[in-house]
């Protein structure tokens, strides 16, 4: 039977405590004494850079993302109030719009209308003439004989485009206006534009009443 280890004569006697065997496991495994709880600079480097970057960032966003406005484009404008913004409308354009879609089928793309059915827009001395005749004519409609260029029409009425009780079309007074205008400067014409509130003038002036006559118009200077 073998000796107990404590009579092996190769082991210090003195050295062989747990805390001895301890110190030979940490040099054995190249560990060091836990010596200010092994802090190291870079990871403390690392959490500053990090720290850093997110606090540019949200310097960043808060200054350049326009408060997150859909409506806003250049990182550098500022939000806007988001009231609606009127665009303007060329009245020729919308003018040439409404008679494509409507009068071009009586008074023809030309402006020369039908003998003796649809009398001509272009020449017109009722088109160049005044203008507040011509809103009439649009606003309230034309029943009867018109003589124009020396020549008679008479068999369609001209018919009601306004605002007005019996409208077939209901156009406001900026459609009327635009048509107006577009007739008015197109095919050679030279007359003025006529504006939206001279229309909506006639308009509440005369109130809902029946198509005009030629001789009515007549009067009107």
């Amino acid at each position: 039977m073998s000796e107990p280890l404590n009579n092996d004569p190769r082991v210090d006697q003195a050295k062989a405590s747990d805390l001895g065997v301890l110190d030979a496991h940490e040099k054995l495994l190249g560990r060091h004494p836990d010596d200010g709880a092994r802090y190291k600079l870079l990871p403390i480097a690392i959490l500053f850079t990090l720290s850093g970057l997110i606090l540019f960032a949200g310097t960043y966003l808060n200054r350049y993302t326009a408060h997150y406005s859909g409506v806003v484009y250049n990182e550098n404008q500022k939000p806007s109030s988001g009231a609606p913004v009127a665009v303007k409308i060329d009245p020729i354009a919308q003018g040439k719009t409404q008679f494509n879609a409507v009068c071009i089928t009586c008074h023809q793309a030309t402006g020369t209308g039908i003998a003796g059915i649809y009398p001509p827009l272009a020449g017109s001395e009722w088109v160049n003439g005044p203008s507040s005749r011509v809103i009439r004519i649009v606003l309230y409609g034309l029943k009867g004989k018109v003589t124009v260029a020396g020549k008679d029409f008479g068999a369609a009425a001209m018919p009601v485009f306004g605002q007005v009780a019996g409208s077939a079309y209901n156009w406001s007074d900026e459609k009327v206006a635009a048509v107006l205008t577009y007739v008015r400067q197109e095919w050679g014409n030279k007359a003025g534009a006529v504006t939206a509130d001279e229309v909506s003038a006639v308009r509440k002036s005369l109130g809902d009443r029946k198509e005009f006559s030629e001789a009515e118009l007549q009067d009107v200077k």
